[in-house]
């Protein structure tokens, strides 16, 4: 699946709800645009773990869960969840 990522697709939730944008893949995860980030945790990367993509269509990754769920299971760059 990693191959079909790439930089700059939305990344929506299986609602159709966005919920970042693609930087990169590493290491098994969708390394998310830090201008994406959000009140306290501005200014840093998220990530996905690749496990939650259900599917690329066009410029669209999408996620096997809503949107409000996936920026639950996003991480930091430390590996650590975001606490929302």
């Amino acid at each position: 699946m990693n191959d079909k990522v790439r930089e700059n697709m939305d990344v929506i939730g299986a609602d159709g709800v966005h919920v970042g944008t693609v930087d990169r893949v590493e290491a098994q995860r969708i390394k998310l645009k830090k201008s994406d980030a959000y009140g306290r945790h501005e200014g840093h990367h998220h990530y996905i773990e690749l496990g939650f993509v259900a599917g690329v269509e066009g410029n669209k990754v999408r996620l096997s869960a809503n949107a409000d769920i996936a920026v639950t299971l996003e991480e930091e760059a430390t590996g650590k969840p975001v606490d929302l």
